[in-house]
């Protein structure tokens, strides 16, 4: 195959054993080998292709190497691996538990801090707004805006992260939040604590979209549930564990330490990163490596991918509603996340502190009810996620179908239907000055449903298309924060007039038209629509391999 020659599409590239492959040329044999790689771990899909391979697919383990199977032997065990290491202890899949954990954890948390951020302010609105000359309603914005900030700003990052590596990208993201959170809490006026909080939604974001692929990058497809789970799950807790926090940081030392805290938690986790957060982007066919796995890991910060940007990557995942098994799950669980965390976020405050008078540290309170139920949400949605998916592949003898992972979703919908009408209902028959515990009871059982909800349908879209795993953490991150950004503006409006209980039915009728029927859609029609949508690429046409 000549440099300047197409790649071939995998319907029009002939046929070839595995002799054939192993006397071609070294270049074109890393183009062959990644057409198998990219071959999806879904049924019924066929593969895609890009010059440089980050994936191995299982089903080839029998053309590996003599060396690399002893390798593969010593290092796990055994060669039943999804994806397929390469040999070399850089090779992410090649950590030890131990580290992988430990990186998780610090993705995991930075991903935690971009909504943590977000929602820091929310129980010291009466105080902002009291400092700051600004009514209720314009210190809520300073909270939308950093919402949607966090849903588009990860489009500039993701291809950054691609070429640079994760590990840069997070480094850079977490000193220049430190410093807007300085910004914030120096700052005189509304107009430049605004322009601060952009500046810390925009630097604090990446973790939040490109940790799935964090998780894909570093663990097997038979644990990646778990795992995604615990990603998810810090996401989801950043909304209810701020105010929680910051409500006596707020009542005892006053709202601006809320930023200073901030800024002290970005330093402290970027000397951590340092230290414990290795470099997860690891190119394995295609790239030669001269510096030692130490080097790779850890003092690497120079081009990684050799491929040239281009302005398509940085709207490419916004293409992916075209791929229905992505859009209908990032649909359906922003639908969930409005209303199962945002609203309750954004409008608690509102209506107990008009309704019991609550203070900063007392509203923050409510919010164990949402970290409880999600903590126990996470249990069925991560390992028991996994646990299903393994008990129905020893039954069949084979892989299932991602859309078996599904059944569990209905769960989540119904509890966090629950959960929500509770917590509406109830708020609104309470007396006045005589709080009680069943709203908060509400929100933790929707807190569970939403978590639920969270990891089942995000390990769902990056089961069936994980080389897209990148791009499907920053699309739905968008379609997520759009979606709640959007809410707070007229959730006041449906409380005027609707009432806050009746508005229990439009939050069941939206959840049941937006999540539960699409979800049974794909559920019922998945290989169909994946092997259908597998031609609908979204990429430009045809590469040359000078190109690549």
């Amino acid at each position: 195959m000549a440099a300047s020659k197409a790649i071939q599409s995998p319907a029009e590239t002939p046929a070839k054993s595995h002799h054939s492959i192993r006397s071609q040329s070294p270049f074109e044999n890393n183009v062959d080998w990644y057409l198998k790689a990219k071959a999806e771990h879904c049924e019924n899909v066929e593969p895609k292709q890009r010059p440089y391979a980050t994936h191995t697919h299982p089903e080839h383990v029998d053309v590996l190497s003599p060396e690399h199977r002893e390798y593969l032997m010593q290092r796990h065990g055994t060669l039943e691996l999804d994806p397929i290491p390469s040999i070399g202890d850089a090779d992410p899949y090649n950590w030890s538990t131990w580290k992988k954990t430990m990186n998780l954890a610090l993705v995991a948390i930075h991903a935690c801090l971009s909504t943590f951020t977000a929602a820091a302010i929310i129980p010291a609105f009466e105080l902002i707004a009291e400092d700051l000359g600004r009514s209720l309603q314009d210190i809520s914005y300073l909270v939308s805006l950093q919402i949607a900030v966090l849903g588009v700003a990860p489009l500039f990052w993701k291809p950054l992260s691609n070429r640079y590596g994760r590990r840069p990208v997070f480094l850079l993201s977490l000193i220049c939040s430190s410093v807007g959170n300085i910004g914030c809490a120096k700052s005189p006026s509304y107009e430049s604590m605004s322009v601060c909080r952009a500046i810390v939604a925009f630097f604090i974001s990446p973790a939040a979209a490109i940790g799935s692929v964090v998780v894909t990058e570093t663990f097997f497809k038979k644990e990646r549930a778990r795992y995604m789970g615990i990603w998810t799950l810090m996401v989801t807790l950043g909304v209810p564990l701020s105010p929680f926090i910051f409500g006596f940081v707020a009542n005892h030392a006053g709202y601006r330490w809320i930023y200073w805290v901030l800024a002290i938690f970005n330093g402290i986790q970027f000397v951590l990163y340092i230290f414990f957060g290795p470099e997860t982007r690891y190119i394995r066919n295609g790239v030669p490596r001269y510096a030692s796995d130490s080097k790779q890991e850890y003092l690497t910060f120079g081009r990684i991918d050799p491929q040239p940007f281009s302005m398509w990557e940085f709207i490419q995942p916004l293409f992916l509603f075209r791929k229905i098994c992505i859009a209908v799950p990032a649909a359906a669980y922003a639908m969930v996340f409005l209303f199962g965390s945002v609203l309750i976020a954004v409008e608690l405050p509102h209506l107990f502190a008009q309704k019991f008078h609550f203070n900063a540290q007392q509203l923050g309170l409510q919010f164990l009810g949402i970290i409880i139920g999600s903590i126990i949400g996470e249990q069925l949605g991560g390992i028991l996620s996994d646990t299903w998916m393994s008990r129905r592949a020893r039954k069949i003898g084979g892989r299932p179908n991602p859309e078996f992972r599904l059944w569990l979703s209905y769960s989540g919908y119904l509890l966090a239907i629950c959960g929500l009408v509770v917590f509406l209902v109830r708020t609104e028959q309470a007396p006045n000055l005589q709080w009680n515990v069943t709203p908060v009871i509400g929100i933790a059982i929707a807190g569970a449903g939403n978590q639920i909800v969270t990891t089942v349908l995000i390990t769902y879209a990056v089961d069936c298309h994980p080389e897209e795993s990148a791009s499907i953490g920053v699309f739905v991150t968008f379609v997520r924060q759009i979606w709640g950004f959007i809410g707070p503006f007229w959730f006041p409006a449906m409380f005027e007039n609707v009432g806050v209980a009746a508005s229990a039915g439009v939050v069941t009728a939206l959840i049941v038209g937006v999540s539960i029927l699409p979800t049974m859609l794909v559920q019922w029609r998945g290989p169909p629509f994946r092997k259908r949508n597998n031609e609908d690429v979204a990429a430009p046409p045809k590469t040359n391999v000078s190109e690549a």
